[in-house]
This record gives C-alpha cells, structure tokens and sequence, in this order.
C-alpha cells in the first residue's frame, strides 16, 4: 500500500537524477495525497531516441473504458503480481510504464485496538525515490482528457513488514531504462523489476499525527514522533486561484 508521498529535494536534484527534459521548478511538497496531481516521468521515442519527459498527472488511474469516473473506485495502488492479467492495467504494465518522483513514503502500523502510528519511509542515502507506476490517458464522453497513474505494489520486505505487508515497487537508477521503454517487446523483462526492495535500501522514522492530515503540509510534518500532541500547522497565505486546464502539484 503506498497513500502519501513527498517530494523535499530541490528540482536541480530531481532533475539531475531521474534526467527528463523538461525544467521544472517547483516547491516542496511534503505531504501529497491521492487524486492530487503527482509528478511522474515517463519516456517517448522519436526514431531511435528515447527521451524521458516531467508530466502531472491525477493520482487515481482511470482504464480507458470507463465511461464516468463516479462508477468506478478510487485506484491509487495496483498489484504487481497480478496487473499484467487485469484488463485494467495490462495495456499500460506493456506501453505506459512511469516513475513517480518522491523522496519519501508514508505508511501507518495498525494495531488492533490502538491509534494508528505512522512511518516516514526513506532511502538511506535520502537519493530520490524511483517508484515504479503505470499511466493512462481518460478521455470523457465530451472529449476532455485526464492524464492518471497509479503506484504499483509488491509484498514487504523484511524491515517493511514491520508496518505493513506491501510496498511500493522501488527502482535504481540503473533499471531506470528498461522500466520506462516504450517498447512493448521489453515487457517481460521490465516485469521482473516487480519486486520488494533490497534490505539495506530503506529506514523508517515513526513520525507524528499530522501526516494524518492532508492539509498539513511541510517538513514539519515529518518531525519524529514525540507523545506529544503536535504543534499548530503554519499558516499558509492563500493565493488567489487562476483559471488553468492544467492540473496544478502545488
């Protein structure tokens, strides 16, 4: 299961490890939630070039034969054991593959009968987080596309378990290539990269509350847990919304 991600680093950092073309710049964002726009990158080929692209898109994949959104639940995570044979998923796992960019996950434990204690979950060397993901195109009845993605999960491995039995598929940057090729004769290959991640990989920092909500939203959210009910949000200033066809990360 993966619900919240981050993305702390600065977009010189991002850019420099996961090599699109694009330069965005944009804040940080410590606390993105499902149905948000979520960077991702995703690769094209012109001849025999392939280039690696920046996009938002909606986190919550949409298959391209729904016909309303409102019939169909909420996908944020797929499995990877079993996506290659859902017709949801099966035409993106082959052509559409990408990368969520993030620096960190949450996932909460749950313990019968008690609150659930949320994690923070990083890499070690606090590199960026390649997540393995697929995307797909919604176009709705009056024409309006939507570009959406979802995360895809693997079971735990032995230091994840400790929180939650899934994770997310996580991806070095020398799998990078082979993930995101448009070339569907790669597919098979790609899909072994479906796989928990090493155990030296990752650590885990039990944090506080706030994370619970998604309206906080800032390093202090990552704070380690203390017992102690958690401090006032900041205030943020609000900035006037400006009309856009485009979705906004921020």
């Amino acid at each position: 299961m993966c619900g919240r991600i981050a993305i702390t680093l600065p977009p010189d950092a991002v850019r420099a490890h996961f090599e699109y073309v694009e330069q965005p710049n944009f804040p940080l964002r410590a606390n993105i939630a499902p149905t948000q726009p979520v960077p991702i990158v995703h690769a094209t080929r012109d001849g025999e070039a392939i280039a690696r692209h920046f996009s938002l898109m909606r986190w919550g994949f949409l298959p391209t034969f729904i016909k309303d959104p409102k019939d169909y639940p909420l996908v944020i995570n797929a499995r990877a054991e079993s996506a290659a044979e859902k017709p949801s998923f099966r035409n993106a796992l082959r052509r559409r593959r990408c990368l969520f960019l993030a620096d960190g996950f949450y996932e909460w434990q749950r313990t019968e009968g008690q609150t659930s204690r949320p994690f923070l979950i990083r890499r070690q060397d606090r590199a960026p987080l390649g997540m393995a993901g697929i995307w797909e195109t919604w176009i709705g009845p009056d024409g309006e596309e939507v570009d959406t993605a979802c995360v895809l999960t693997t079971g735990s491995n032995a230091l994840m378990s400790s929180v939650h039995h899934r994770m997310p598929v996580l991806l070095e940057r020398s799998q990078f290539d082979l993930w995101l090729s448009p070339d569907e004769r790669d597919t098979d290959e790609a899909a072994q990269l479906m796989r928990p991640a090493r155990e030296d990989m990752l650590d885990l920092l039990e944090i506080g509350p706030a994370v619970n909500k998604v309206a906080n939203d800032g390093l202090w959210i990552q704070e380690p847990a203390t017992g102690e009910p958690p401090p006032p949000a900041p205030k943020r200033e609000k900035k006037p919304k400006v009309a856009s066809g485009q979705g906004e990360l921020f």
